[in-house]
């Protein structure tokens, strides 16, 4: 046996080692506008139904922002309804988990379409991951956002700021969170926001003074969410910098 058949063997018999960065399926963003809670529903199934059918379908974000509306998930308590019969918009049961919520404008609401196949099939992994990505968008605007033990969700201090909400169909998920930027907050004042009495609701606005177009903070979760979904595979990335010569974003991706 020659010396270069000898080569080509043992290469043959090496391991095979897989660049994670491969499985790093990127997600598809998009800006839907103002939609209202019945249509973005019945879109959201019809993904989940082809996504299912084809696999090899990319995941999605939907940002966009929703008509008043009042939603509460899959529960047999609906307490934190108050009754329900007093609330000034439209009430819809869905098939997220969790307790009564509201979303209307000065809400971006961030709908995640992601076959969780991909990254092990770990709804806590996933829950903690949109919280991850909610602080890091709120730093941003130089605000200390925090998640507090026990719950889901995102606060600054005992208010909180963000929403989340998820459901899972054939490890495909739906739903996703809802974040607080500005505009009026008095409809929480109507239910019993999640389920938990006494609760403040904040607001970007509320905390830094500073009005914010929505598009552009949904822009800014867009860019999160692209640059942090290796994060659902257990990799860590590192955060993004700015290129302040130019004010585009630098994503440094670290493999652990």
């Amino acid at each position: 046996m020659n010396d270069e058949l000898q080569s080509e063997r043992r290469r043959d018999d090496l391991p095979v080692v897989h660049d994670r960065r491969k499985q790093i399926h990127p997600i598809l963003t998009r800006w839907l506008g103002r939609i209202g809670f019945a249509e973005a529903l019945a879109l959201q199934e019809e993904l989940v139904r082809s996504k299912y059918a084809h696999p090899e379908l990319p995941d999605e974000l939907w940002l966009l922002e929703h008509d008043p509306v009042y939603t509460i998930g899959r529960t047999p308590d609906q307490s934190s309804l108050r009754g329900a019969a007093h609330l000034p918009h439209p009430l819809f049961s869905t098939n997220r988990g969790g307790q009564a919520t509201y979303h209307g404008p000065g809400q971006p609401v961030g709908y995640f379409l992601i076959d969780l196949h991909r990254y092990g099939q770990d709804l806590h992994r996933y829950l903690r991951w949109i919280e991850a990505l909610l602080i890091e968008l709120l730093a941003l605007y130089g605000i200390d956002a925090r998640t507090r033990s026990g719950l889901t969700g995102v606060w600054v201090e005992n208010r909180k700021i963000a929403s989340i909400g998820v459901g899972v169909r054939n490890w495909i998920t739906m739903h996703g969170f809802a974040l607080n930027v500005s505009g009026d907050l008095s409809p929480f004042r109507q239910i019993t926001p999640c389920g938990i009495a006494d609760l403040s609701v904040t607001s970007i606005e509320k905390e830094t003074g500073e009005t914010h177009r929505l598009e552009s903070v949904a822009k800014e979760a867009a860019n999160l969410a692209k640059q942090r979904i290796c994060d659902l595979l257990g990799s860590a990335c590192a955060p993004a910098k700015q290129n302040h010569s130019t004010g585009t974003r630098v994503l440094l991706l670290v493999q652990q």
